[in-house]
């Protein structure tokens, strides 16, 4: 067993030195994947519309294999006693506020990430875990996360999660807008169940006129703004509303693009900087030693 470790060892701090010297400048650079594709997708929320019935936090569950509760049990809004925001075990949440032109009927929000067209997630990754694909998405590759969470800081709304509760194999967690879906042709699981057609998916500038044509003719419904079309620079995801979206909890992120102040800050602190992939290195190969031990035994 001795002999068995120390060659486990020994085989471990050759790859490691191996991997270490050839390490170069470049090479240490994050390089993200980043299109803006004018066919970019998107999804229109008519606030206006939802009812609140959280069928799309069920079966955002489903298509990602989440724990769920019975599908009946999704009816039950005293969820809504208390604000809600997306985590590790429920990539969208809806939240109900009231409704000043009608009282009697509450407004329903639905809340996921908004699949910026500038991710400040993606430029702030280190390593080029996130990217932001072609079709709107913006997307986590859990092969090339090294759980720094930069991601969660550099949201400007404030949607990453961290599996905090499993310490072998933690995940970022947060809504992929789908992508194992539509790329094969299906349609979002939420915007699917949809009862009331709340979602409207569609190609990002379509939904734009779309959004433009509803404020034009009911201007007493809506009230002239589509949340998205502009903040950080532009989102995947689309609201209107017949209020102000600060009161049903939208946040200011301003009109620009996030990701410059990130990523000047922290690629210029890791680009040149081999130390944190040194010791990264000698944690995996501690990890590996210690599971082929297990295995042993």
């Amino acid at each position: 067993m001795q002999k068995q470790n120390r060659r486990d060892f020994l085989k471990t701090s050759a790859i490691l030195s191996t991997a270490i010297a050839g390490l170069s400048t470049n090479k240490t650079k994050a390089k993200p994947k980043e299109i803006l594709s004018e066919d970019r997708m998107g999804v229109l929320v008519d606030t206006t519309v939802c009812i609140g019935c959280r069928n799309c936090e069920w079966a955002c569950k489903v298509a990602h294999e989440l724990p769920t509760k019975p599908k009946e049990s999704y009816s039950d809004r005293t969820a809504f006693k208390k604000l809600r925001r997306p985590s590790e075990g429920a990539l969208t949440v809806v939240n109900e506020f009231s409704n000043p032109q009608n009282l009697n009927i509450p407004t329903d929000v639905k809340v996921q990430c908004m699949h910026c067209d500038h991710p400040s997630c993606v430029s702030a990754c280190i390593v080029g875990a996130m990217s932001k694909e072609e079709n709107g998405s913006v997307i986590w590759d859990t092969d090339k996360c090294i759980g720094c969470r930069y991601c969660m800081v550099a949201c400007p709304f404030q949607v990453p999660s961290f599996q905090y509760d499993k310490a072998l194999n933690p995940k970022i967690m947060k809504c992929d807008f789908c992508f194992e879906r539509t790329k094969i042709g299906k349609l979002p699981a939420c915007v699917e169940i949809c009862p009331v057609e709340t979602l409207t998916y569609g190609p990002r500038s379509e939904l734009i006129k779309i959004a433009r044509d509803k404020i034009k003719h009911n201007p007493d419904r809506y009230i002239d703004h589509i949340y998205g079309e502009n903040e950080a620079g532009g989102t995947s995801w689309l609201y209107l509303a017949n209020q102000d979206f600060a009161k049903i909890a939208f946040p200011n992120p301003g009109d620009k693009p996030m990701p410059g102040t990130s990523e000047s800050i922290q690629h210029g602190i890791f680009a040149y900087f081999v130390p944190p992939v040194f010791f990264y290195a000698i944690l995996g190969g501690i990890m590996w030693i210690t599971k082929k031990r297990k295995e042993a035994e």
